[in-house]
């Protein structure tokens, strides 16, 4: 089951995992990696993984080719 993301909301928005596979197609063995190489920003709480869209989405734009 997904959630609607609302993001004409104020507060920030926080995807886990499985969200941000749907979102952006990140496989979550990628991922994985990418938390380990600390290539992607992330946040833990204990052992739950959750991205902060706005640091995800400036993580995607500082990827860009030229």
């Amino acid at each position: 089951m997904t959630e609607k993301i609302n993001v004409n909301d104020t507060q920030p928005i926080w995807l886990n995992p499985e969200q941000l596979y749907q979102k952006f197609n990140i496989a979550m063995p990628t991922q994985a990696k990418y938390r380990m190489q600390k290539k992607i920003p992330y946040h833990k709480i204990g052992s739950k993984i959750f991205y902060k869209l706005s640091e995800i989405n400036v993580w995607i734009d500082s990827a860009k080719v030229n």
